[in-house]
């Protein structure tokens, strides 16, 4: 009987360690949950913060372009002929 009790005893502490673990590994997973998902959040808020950048950007390089700069006057002309071709476009269309 005694080896009985022993080995009964010896799985009742194994099962105890391993729910033990278990309840680790639960708490360490929720955790993790929520540091992605705090990580995701901040990556979207540095995403719409780049976009802003990327158009204060391209609105200062057009600005300097507008100013005499050398730098991006193609691209600044090729915005203004498009800018000018969509209003004859609507005068066109509010002339009908």
């Amino acid at each position: 009987m005694s080896k009985i009790e022993s080995v009964v005893d010896s799985l009742e502490n194994r099962i105890s360690k391993i729910l033990h673990r278990l309840e680790v590994l639960k708490q360490t997973n929720s955790n993790l949950s929520e540091e992605l998902t705090k990580t995701q959040q901040q990556l979207l808020q540095q995403n719409e913060s780049i976009s802003v950048w990327e158009e204060k950007y391209e609105t200062l390089k057009m600005a300097n372009s507008l100013l005499g700069s050398d730098e991006n006057k193609r691209e600044t002309k090729l915005k203004i002929n498009a800018l000018i071709r969509d209003i004859d476009h609507c005068i066109g269309q509010l002339s009908e």
